[in-house]
């Protein structure tokens, strides 16, 4: 796969935060004025092994798997609130107000350390939907990107739990009743 494409409301904001918060670098960006948008490609990779001609730079990123492209349509920085609907029962841009059965779930990465990462968010101001010690799944989380896009951080290996996460929940518990064993 090379590329997943999300689109955003604000480019710098989004740059920020999948450049600086999850460490991917810009591999390239294409302007396309004539249509009204804006595509800029992220992607976990050395930043020394991405060419400088604009061209070896564009043909570098159709080579990269896993980059995630952001897609600014002009004039939607200026606009109130969520622009975009970022599946998961979301109702942006709904003309009823009623929210839509998403089809997209998240993004996901893997870090060396799911607790450790997940402080790092946290200190960055990124907003959590599930802490690592949180809900039914212990040792994996998800927070929002500018755009609301949820991105799940998972172990680089098997799922481990340690007794406290970041935001204080406890492994034990964590706001989760597992019905399935009551009786």
């Amino acid at each position: 796969m090379q590329q997943t494409m999300l689109r955003v409301k604000d480019p710098a904001a989004s740059l920020a935060f999948y450049c600086d918060v999850l460490g991917f670098n810009l591999v390239t960006h294409r302007e396309f004025e004539q249509w009204g948008f804006n595509v800029y490609f992220v992607a976990p990779v050395d930043p020394a092994s991405i060419p400088s001609d604009p061209e070896e730079r564009f043909a570098f990123c159709m080579r990269t798997p896993g980059c995630i492209e952001l897609t600014w349509n002009y004039g939607s920085e200026g606009e109130t609130g969520p622009v975009y609907n970022v599946g998961n029962g979301d109702a942006t841009g709904t003309k009823d107000g009623e929210a839509v059965r998403g089809g997209f779930g998240h993004l996901g990465i893997t870090v060396p350390d799911v607790y450790d990462a997940c402080a790092r968010f946290a200190e960055l101001g990124c907003e959590f939907t599930k802490t690592p010690n949180s809900g039914g799944i212990k040792g994996l989380a998800f927070f929002k990107d500018p755009d609301g896009y949820l991105i799940e951080v998972l172990p680089q290996g098997s799922l481990v739990t340690k007794p406290v996460d970041h935001a204080g929940v406890p492994v034990e518990g964590g706001g989760y009743v597992d019905n399935s064993k009551k009786k």
